[in-house]
């Protein structure tokens, strides 16, 4: 059985108390604005599909990305690897050229 949780303690809070006792959680410190400013952000899937007007099936088909994938990823259930974050990116970046390439025809010997 579920018990409904009593809000009454955190909504008496004032906006400095909370966030004094966020700041006093050590597992959840802020980054440091120049570690911030080093990391990469990987473009969310979801935007980068919107973008380019494709459904779930039609990114997964153009891009070669096993649709069960794209949908894990997208739906967080998942989350893409280092080479598929990469792959991403590019695609973010230049989709027309990395279709062309992965739909590129094999020139014969």
């Amino acid at each position: 059985m579920k018990t409904k949780p009593d809000w009454t303690c955190a909504d008496a809070l004032t906006d400095d108390q909370i966030h004094a006792a966020a700041l006093a959680d050590p597992d959840a410190q802020p980054l440091a604005p120049e570690r911030l400013a080093g990391m990469r952000q990987t473009p969310r899937l979801k935007i980068i599909r919107r973008a380019l007007g494709l459904t779930q099936e039609a990114f997964a088909a153009r891009f070669q990305i096993p649709l069960g994938t794209l949908r894990d990823w997208e739906q967080g259930a998942k989350e893409a690897d280092q080479a598929a974050r990469a792959y991403l990116r590019a695609i973010a970046g230049a989709p027309d050229a990395v279709h062309r390439v992965l739909h590129a025809v094999p020139k014969s010997g």
